[in-house]
């Protein structure tokens, strides 16, 4: 898994494709932030501001990694293109707090 610094805003990307590789829109497109605590936060593209669409199939959520520990995003699709994918990043301690 990344590495990344307490305090950093980590960039996540999320791509839908089809099964021949090309790049698919979903109906809806969610995405899902787990932290540490563990608690977990549903974006909903369209909905919330977070969860932002750069180009076709692919979107983007940036992450406040304010806590120390094991993190990890589920990007999630319903009805056209469905799928999900999940990855996961280590925000560790930072020698200045």
């Amino acid at each position: 898994m990344n590495r990344f610094a307490y305090g950093a805003l980590v960039r996540v990307t999320i791509t839908f494709e089809s099964a021949t590789g090309a790049a698919v829109d979903p109906a809806v497109v969610k995405a899902q932030v787990r932290d540490p605590q563990p608690q977990i936060t549903t974006y909903t593209y369209g909905v919330d501001t977070e969860l932002t669409k750069s180009a076709a199939g692919i979107y983007v959520i940036d992450v406040d990694a304010n806590l120390v520990g094991a993190w990890f995003v589920r990007g999630v699709s319903t009805g056209s293109g469905q799928a999900a994918e999940e990855t996961g990043f280590i925000v560790e301690e930072s020698q200045f707090d």
